[in-house]
């Protein structure tokens, strides 16, 4: 029996919640009373109410956020329903902002802020039978020095099949308005000896994807320096991921980040934006000449993999200005360019430009934008399909040389927007075209509407989707194919034969 049942519903199996075990490990005298239970997006709601209350227990933490308030709010009910006397906690960002746009008002109690102190304060209360009268209880901003560290609450499975989440840091010293973390501004840093020690623990269990949430990974040298040489030390395979401010690479970093073996470094690189009067307008103060310095020595002189962001629907940028951006973006930058679609998060200051320049959000998460003044909804209707076809056509890497074909003449957004009308008037889908299919349907643009000779679209295809093994053409596609990947430059008289075969088991998304 667990007096505790501490839960969330990650967005993938492979995402374990770092914010769980922070709150696991600061419980002092009732951790032997609690447990952890995750649960991903794919689980039934009725199926992890089951689980949880397997257990019987008194009170139940929620971790809330973006991506599953809405099953959260259908779990909280269904607790209720069925468990009426267990006391329901929630917290996370969803929770902690005002307003709250997700009924969750079955829940008995919400922390709003940092939840470690608080959340050990309250349960100690209810299970001592004095619990709070007020519903709403906000936690003040924790001094991280006084935590107890949650790393060795990872299980061996989660180091060995899960991304292994840490922080050095908490806060971001910038103002974004579009980004919760610009409402802590001060960077509280955990003592770099302690966290290492801790690293180099989780490193010896067998942690080797390892993600930093640190939000401004860089915006301290000396702490960054020390971390990359932890794992400089490191003998490959690994795989570690930072989040950095791309004008803030001071040459001491630079100098580790060159000696980096491929495959181990991913650098989330944020732009947002590289017109500087939009980054002034939603107070994102970026020095755009070093943004465009350090992308280029990120691409050149390292073999880091680089994740760079986009941001569609900023207020004051029209779709001309967006179109820029990409087209700047893509002469730095062969890594992923992540577009993604401005959200209003409550708490943020982004809503100071609701009515100057006509916002208007989804009232459901992930609360995307769905119309300004100088984009309509049938217009940012179609950049978001733009955005989903570019993850998948060209952020998957399924079509890395075969995509440029849509933009000889380097104009990289009007070519694939081309792309993407056409693709979506074809289909009137988004999601489940597979890859065979996709392949032939980037095949007939080129051909048909761009002009590219058959063979040349083709050998293109080839060399995209022949290097990974088991793969193989659509017969549409094989049937003008002059050379092979891997130096073959004929086709083996069965090839045609196993393309058949696998289209017909593999149309799905």
């Amino acid at each position: 029996m667990a007096g505790i049942v501490l839960a969330t519903i990650n967005a993938r199996y492979i995402h374990a919640a770092i914010g769980l075990r922070w709150l696991y490990a600061n419980l002092g005298e009732l951790q032997p009373l609690a447990r952890i239970q995750e649960y991903s997006l794919t689980d039934q709601v009725g199926d992890i109410a089951e689980k949880i209350l397997a257990a019987s227990p008194a009170i139940v933490g929620i971790g809330v956020y973006i991506w599953n308030a809405a099953q959260v709010r259908q779990l909280v009910g269904l607790l209720k329903q069925i468990a009426p006397a267990t006391r329901i906690v929630l917290g996370g960002p969803e929770v902690s902002h005002l307003p709250m746009r997700v009924d969750l008002s079955a829940a008995d109690y919400i922390i709003q802020g940092e939840g470690e102190i608080a959340f050990h304060a309250l349960c100690a209360a209810i299970l001592a039978g004095n619990p709070p009268v007020d519903r709403i209880i906000p936690a003040s901003e924790v001094e991280v020095e006084t935590l107890a560290l949650p790393y060795r609450f990872y299980t061996d499975e989660d180091l060995a099949h899960r991304i292994t989440y840490v922080e050095a840091s908490r806060g971001c010293p910038f103002t974004c308005e579009f980004c919760l973390s610009s409402l802590d501004k001060k960077v509280r840093f955990f003592a770099i000896d302690r966290f290492l020690d801790e690293l180099e623990t989780l490193w010896q269990r067998g942690a080797r994807t390892i993600k930093f949430v640190d939000r401004t990974f860089n915006c301290n040298p000396g702490v960054a320096g020390r971390i990359l040489d932890f794992f400089l030390a490191k003998a490959p395979p690994f795989h570690v991921h930072f989040e950095v401010i791309p004008d803030h690479f001071p040459d001491s970093l630079k100098e580790r980040l060159k000696r980096f073996a491929p495959g181990t470094l991913q650098l989330e690189v944020g732009i947002q934006t590289l017109h500087p009067a939009t980054g002034a307008n939603i107070s994102r103060k970026l020095d755009f000449a070093k943004i465009r310095e350090n992308l280029a020595f990120l691409e050149q002189e390292t073999t880091a993999h680089l994740h760079v962001d986009l941001i569609i629907g900023l207020p004051g940028e029209s779709i001309e200005q967006f179109g820029e951006n990409l087209n700047s973006l893509m002469t730095l930058t062969h890594g992923e360019v992540q577009l993604g679609v401005l959200k209003k998060l409550s708490g943020t200051a982004i809503n100071r430009h609701d009515r100057q320049y006509g916002m208007i959000y989804a009232q459901d998460p992930p609360y995307e934008i769905q119309q300004n003044d100088l984009i309509p909804f049938a217009r940012m209707q179609t950049m978001k399909r733009l955005a989903r076809f570019w993850d998948l056509v060209y952020n998957s890497g399924n079509f890395r040389r075969t995509a440029p074909l849509l933009w000889p003449d380097g104009d990289v957004f009007h070519g694939f927007l081309a792309f993407s009308l056409w693709l979506y008037a074809q289909t009137r889908a988004t999601w489940q075209i597979g890859l065979p299919r996709l392949a032939e349907l980037l095949f007939r643009f080129l051909v048909e509407h761009k002009g590219v000779a058959p063979s040349e679209v083709a050998d293109s295809l080839a060399a995209d989707i022949l290097v990974i093994k088991g793969r193989v053409l659509p017969p549409a596609i094989s049937a003008h194919v002059t050379r092979l990947p891997d130096e073959q430059h004929t086709i083996s008289g069965n090839l045609t034969k196993r393309q058949s075969r696998h289209r017909e088991g593999t149309e799905q998304g």
